[in-house]
């Protein structure tokens, strides 16, 4: 009997083992990409070793680690469905047993309480900490900012404590819940983590439509256009003759033109040089790019979104006729009982492929929208601030994707851990709401995309392009004039 009790206690050490080892290479993988990833758009700096260089180093390993959990925020669902169809497929195979439901919810945990830790600690630290210059009349150095840096933490925390304290007080005036907040791990916590996964999930329902249209633009820009009656050979002529003009203007200008005046030439060029490359791409371009590339791009992505809008049409019936359609944690350690997806590793497949288009789509929605455009990083020249700003931003809109992905109904698999445990979830009306306002705005957007397009065209048919009536000034392709008066946007 002993023996046995040996045994199970070995097995369980080295199992536990076995998931501490998987979460930290999955981990290292992480921080390796996110790295690479800041230090491509962090603004480039001298090697002198200062004090500001310290702080801009401790940021960076910061966002470094926040850009980290991210990442594994997008991947929990995504990892978890197909470990549920891989037991499936092969439930007694010796070289997967690692793959378990432990292990499962263990990766749900640690992401929760890490992206708890980022969101509430590491990132105001990381704002406060380089914004700091230490306490007037205190010694300069990295000790003087520590300590204003914990101060101002202190503050925050008592801010936001207060703030959270107040609403409870003014949405749920009970006893029991007031009393509730007195305990800080185990209510408050978890109380606040769920109102900001409901700010995530607003996010998200704000900027992934305006995503998923913004995609067959920014799509547009990255590949080459099929040339429809268009002169390519007489555009190049007619801009490289406008880039030679404002060349002569900069070079032949005299001491009394003034600095603006040169600006506004030197910008005027550089828009010229640009449109005169993306010309010559075009040109220097094959045919099965121009003419089969971007249409099944851009089939993809219609076909993507149609696919999205629909499952949410169908969760919307569910939601209606039967309430195990809501979304709600689970705490089942089982991993590969049951399929969640009724055909199998294809359906999963394609509610997987659908999850990282959603993601793809909020942040390109997100940087697209007018309020955050101030926050769209540059290669080599994005201050610190700025990508403490981004990480902040792109944490919540990940931390928000597996509770937006399950309560649209892309896929059925449940939340697990503190994912499953926000209070709003329980809502029938916020899910319908949720559900109904998604399906909406969807809709909206790509009809409004679509027939600003057709629109356009027609307007040119019947030779009222100059009018400009349908010009919009949210559309950055709208009154871009080529060298021979017409405008493109098929």
């Amino acid at each position: 009997m002993e023996e046995d009790d040996v045994t199970i206690r070995e097995q369980n050490f080295h199992s536990q083992v076995r998931e501490y080892i998987i979460c930290f290479l999955l981990f290292a993988v992480l921080y390796i990409v996110s790295y690479c990833i800041i230090t491509r758009y962090k603004r480039k700096t001298d090697d002198q070793e200062d004090e500001d260089a310290v702080v801009n180093r401790i940021s960076l390993y910061l966002c470094t680690f926040t850009l980290a959990m991210s990442g594994g925020a997008v991947l929990l669902l995504p990892f978890s469905i197909i470990s549920n169809e891989i037991l499936l497929s092969f439930p007694r195979n010796y070289y997967i047993q690692w793959l378990n439901g432990s292990l499962i919810h263990g990766l749900w945990n640690l992401v929760s309480l890490f992206s708890n830790l980022c969101l509430f600690v590491l990132m105001p630290f990381a704002y406060f900490f380089l914004e700091s210059e230490g306490f007037a009349g205190s010694k300069k150095g990295i000790k003087s900012r520590v300590l204003e840096t914990f101060v101002m933490l202190f503050l925050l925390g008592l801010l936001i404590l207060g703030i959270v304290w107040v609403a409870s007080a003014l949405i749920d005036n009970d006893a029991a819940s007031m009393e509730s907040l007195y305990d800080l791990w185990e209510f408050y916590l978890p109380y606040l983590y769920s109102c900001i996964s409901l700010m995530g999930g607003l996010l998200l329902l704000m900027c992934t439509p305006v995503g998923l249209s913004r995609m067959f633009t920014v799509m547009g820009q990255l590949l080459v256009k099929p040339t429809i009656l268009e002169d390519l050979d007489e555009q190049i002529y007619c801009v490289t003759l406008q880039e030679e003009a404002l060349q002569r203007r900069l070079n032949g200008s005299t001491s009394s033109h003034s600095q603006g005046s040169a600006h506004r030439l030197n910008k005027e060029l550089d828009i010229v040089r640009d449109q005169r490359n993306k010309l010559e791409r075009r040109k220097k371009a094959s045919a099965w790019e121009k003419n089969l590339l971007y249409p099944i791009v851009m089939l993809i992505l219609l076909t993507g979104t149609t696919i999205s809008v629909l499952l949410v049409a169908l969760n919307i019936l569910y939601l209606l006729v039967d309430e195990t359609a809501m979304p709600k944690g689970s705490t089942d350690r089982g991993l590969g009982n049951t399929s969640l997806s009724p055909f199998g590793v294809v359906q999963a497949v394609v509610e997987i492929v659908l999850m990282f288009y959603l993601m793809v789509s909020s942040v390109v929605g997100f940087y697209s929208l007018r309020v955050f455009e101030g926050l769209t990083p540059r290669k080599d020249d994005t201050t610190m601030t700025t990508i403490i700003g981004c990480c902040v931003s792109i944490l919540v809109l990940s931390s928000a994707l597996p509770v937006m992905s399950r309560t649209l109904g892309i896929t059925r698999f449940d939340l697990l851990g503190d994912f499953g445990r926000f209070n709003w979830l329980g809502n029938f009306y916020i899910v319908l709401s949720y559900n109904l306002l998604f399906a909406v705005v969807t809709t909206l957007c790509l009809v409004r995309k679509f027939t600003s397009a057709i629109r356009e065209e027609l307007l040119k048919a019947l030779g009222l392009d100059k009018l400009q009536l349908s010009n919009s000034p949210t559309d950055p392709e709208s009154g871009k004039i080529v060298a021979n008066g017409h405008q493109k946007t098929l």
